[in-house]
């Protein structure tokens, strides 16, 4: 039996961030409450007689841990009950953000958590302020040392790129801090300005670095990677040797996953669906559904994101067949400008490539 992936939407935050456009809005602990045990209650309720065996569980948000760490345990225990999770393979990430109170990570080690992704962003702390954090890289020593201490040891950090002012000298401080404290992940995003945010608003105001500025930067990043040890495993995603984030590895080899909490999206039986960004019509139990997927162009507009690429192996594991031949004939069209490499079983994106991949994975799949 092909195990699942479990997503699970905490959509509380002290704060909003400018530049996000994730569900989430602020709390109280009634509302945490009532969360809680609705996310619980449709945890049973969907998995029912399907006997659904997953080996990833991923809370992310919002800010998983507002909620604290009591009912975070008790929506761990819900989906164990319910999904199996206990193999020994088994990942369960929760999201934190390293802000000043204290996160309980003894408690959720106890409960089986064994990945901790921190949204540090920057090791700058002028950066930081830019970004409307509410912590600084002092919070994120704190944090990491107080998740070690408890016993975590896969932890992922995330960063930022392509901020204004951001420099190569200021990229390097970031990318040597996580490596400082042993990190196993990273996870490295380009700011990107997203309808509905304070950032979108304000545009015109940001000095953002042009296209040529951030391709630089991104290339940067990557050699900084490289040096530290780090495989570019994902356009987005770096992890010492065998830490993947087995999570989102499902999404990119695009096997199936189920999504709890408004604006958390499924991929079961063939089928797509989601929950609404919306509390009433989420606590009213509403699932959307949004089409067929598994298709042979979206395993590979996924699995291009990947440095692994596309492999004839995991093709036929899908579809029963080797890669079509053309879809090899195009990916070689670019392989002379660097931008793609033609592989013994397949094909990839390169790092140059994954800079331009959206309109690559376009001309690929014609």
């Amino acid at each position: 039996m092909d195990k699942k992936g479990i997503y699970v939407h905490i959509p509380f935050c002290k704060k909003k961030c400018p530049y996000c456009d994730f569900y989430s809005k602020t709390g109280g602990e009634k509302e945490y409450d009532n969360y809680t045990k609705c996310l619980c209650t449709q945890i049973s309720d969907f998995s029912g007689d399907k006997n659904i065996v997953a080996d990833t569980l991923y809370l992310g948000g919002g800010t998983p841990t507002a909620i604290g760490a009591n009912r975070i345990i008790r929506i761990i225990k819900a989906a164990k009950k319910h999904f199996c999770l206990n193999f020994p393979e088994t990942e369960i990430t929760v999201e934190v953000n390293p802000e000043k109170k204290d996160i309980d990570f003894d408690l959720l080690f106890s409960s089986g958590c064994n990945r901790i992704s921190i949204g540090l962003q920057s090791a700058n702390d002028d950066e930081l302020q830019f970004l409307g954090r509410i912590h600084n890289t002092a919070d994120t020593e704190r944090c990491i040392n107080s998740a070690q201490k408890s016993g975590f040891e896969n932890i992922s950090l995330d960063l930022m790129i392509a901020l204004p002012n951001q420099t190569n000298q200021s990229l390097r401080r970031s990318v040597q801090f996580c490596a400082s404290y042993g990190v196993k992940h990273i996870s490295a995003y380009i700011l990107k300005i997203e309808e509905g945010t304070v950032f979108y608003k304000n545009k015109d105001e940001l000095n953002l670095p042009d296209d040529e500025r951030t391709a630089d930067m991104y290339e940067y990043l990557c050699s900084l990677m490289d040096e530290y040890g780090f495989e570019h495993y994902e356009i987005s995603n770096f992890c010492q040797p065998g830490y993947e984030s087995k999570h989102n590895l499902k999404y990119w080899h695009d096997e199936e996953y189920i999504g709890f909490g408004p604006s958390a999206h499924s991929f079961l039986c063939g089928k797509r669906f989601y929950r609404p960004a919306n509390f009433k019509r989420f606590y009213a139990g509403e699932i959307i559904p949004d089409g067929n997927g598994g298709d042979v162009e979206e395993f590979i507009m996924l699995g291009l994101r990947l440095s692994e690429g596309i492999t004839n192996e995991r093709f036929r594991m899908c579809f029963g067949y080797n890669i079509p031949i053309e879809y090899i004939e195009r990916a070689k069209r670019f392989e002379a400008e660097g931008l793609t490499k033609i592989l013994e079983n397949g094909f990839a994106l390169t790092e140059k490539g994954f800079m331009v991949s959206n309109s690559l994975i376009t001309e690929i799949l014609g």
